[in-house]
């Protein structure tokens, strides 16, 4: 469930987000003009060949972005936690969304029309330095999780997604369950792999004792022997 009453006058306060990096009339200006949208499981933020409404920015939930292949096959190319920004590249580039965007759980975004947010970019250098420091870290990230994809053996790709969860959502309160409940099939295509292979890794996985799954709940019982698996490929 959402939180109760965002408080959209103050979210720009954060040091969390380079939303900080703005000046008090800018941030003024920002929320003159941005919309805020919720969003239930499951729902499309944006597809792919859509026109970018603008910059995004997920106030609260967690979004998958994926590509469509072969025989209609998704491969998700990114995972979005709270305070992440989405549709920027596409908006900056000029181009229709090269991806889609789906709430894998009831989501809140905030919409920056494209005039406002290229206002803010003339004025403000700091802000647009973190922005292209941002997309140059997802750069560097997808050029590394393409080789990953491409080069590790089954095993070594499912740990590294794994990882990426933890790294992405952290953990629940006993330090072990994923803070996050992807399907097998959202597991696999963020892993390359189909969907009965990775049942098959996670079932060997669980059989090792490296992790434990109850439904879609995974606990990582064994975080170095995961690294490990994840680091031979």
């Amino acid at each position: 469930m959402f939180s109760s009453n965002f408080d959209l006058e103050g979210q720009f306060e954060d040091n969390k987000t380079i939303f900080y990096l703005l000046t008090p009339g800018e941030k003024a200006e920002v929320e003159k003009y941005q919309t805020l949208t919720y969003y239930k499981k499951n729902e499309y933020i944006f597809k792919e060949g859509d026109k970018p409404a603008g910059m995004q920015y997920l106030r609260e939930g967690k979004i998958k972005i994926f590509k469509e292949g072969v025989g209609g096959r998704e491969q998700i190319i990114r995972m979005v936690k709270q305070n992440g920004l989405i549709g920027y590249r596409s908006l900056l580039a000029d181009e229709m969304h090269n991806g889609t965007a789906v709430a894998i759980e009831e989501s809140a975004i905030i919409t920056i029309p494209p005039d406002i947010l290229y206002n803010v970019l003339l004025r403000n250098h700091d802000f647009s330095l973190a922005l292209m420091k941002d997309l140059a870290r997802e750069l560097g990230f997808s050029n590394q999780r393409t080789v990953s994809l491409t080069q590790k053996h089954i095993r070594g790709r499912l740990a590294e997604s794994l990882l990426l969860l933890r790294n992405q959502y952290g953990f629940e309160n006993d330090g072990m369950t994923l803070k996050v409940y992807l399907s097998r099939e959202d597991i696999a295509n963020l892993s390359n792999m189909t969907t009965s292979n990775a049942i098959r890794t996670l079932s060997t996985f669980a059989g090792e004792k490296v992790i434990a799954i109850d439904g879609r709940k995974i606990k990582i019982l064994d975080l170095q022997q995961l690294q490990r698996i994840s680091k031979l490929g």
